[in-house]
């Protein structure tokens, strides 16, 4: 897709901040440091736009960018950070909760995982509950520059052993660095696309 658009939409913490429920809607999730926020900048080929921070659980919030006035792509608030309080974490499992059960936009959930290390249990919880909300799950694994391809299929392995895959296409190895998926990430959101208006 050629991005001719992009912009910071709406920044929301509940259901009555969202914007209008007019677009196709592909969310997120991930744990706070595993770089959602860089992920979105590059498949968007856009430095700055979705704000990165060097601090492990800085987005609370559920930030909404708009796309070529066609569709949004919505990032959730990071999870796992374990400095930050129990009320803290409880207020965004909340507000992860009522978007994902609440808003009919939703084509896909996307659950990001860093590609060097094994999924923590909250990661297969996040999965588990990205299933039984009746997404596809398919899994973005970050930060793919930081290993060789040799070591792709090792660490695929570990990924889908944990998250109980079977079907290992469903995990993408991505680089907000080398940005050399880009184009297949886009192949499968507008291939979603596609399959909602035929449905």
């Amino acid at each position: 897709m050629k991005i001719k658009t992009a912009e910071l939409d709406r920044v929301a913490v509940k259901k009555s901040q969202y914007p209008d429920g007019d677009l196709p809607e592909f969310a997120f999730a991930g744990r706070s440091n595993v770089g959602k926020s860089s992920f979105i900048n590059a498949i968007l080929n856009r430095k700055k736009l979705a704000r990165t921070s060097s601090t492990p659980g800085k987005t609370r919030t559920i930030n909404f960018y708009k796309i070529n006035d066609a569709l949004r792509l919505v990032d959730l608030p990071g999870y796992g950070y374990a400095k930050v309080s129990k009320s803290a974490k409880s207020s965004w499992a909340d507000s992860i909760n009522e978007y994902l059960e609440s808003r009919d936009e939703i084509y896909e959930v996307f659950l990001l995982v860093d590609i060097r290390h094994e999924p923590t249990s909250l990661d297969a919880r996040m999965y588990d509950f990205i299933l039984q909300n009746g997404f596809t799950g398919i899994v973005i694994a970050t930060k793919s520059d930081k290993i060789s391809k040799g070591q792709y299929a090792k660490n695929i392995n570990i990924i889908a052993k944990k998250l109980k895959i079977k079907n290992k296409d469903l995990i993408v190895p991505f680089s907000s660095e080398k940005k050399d998926m880009v184009d297949e990430i886009w192949f499968i959101l507008e291939d979603i696309m596609k399959f909602h208006k035929e449905d």
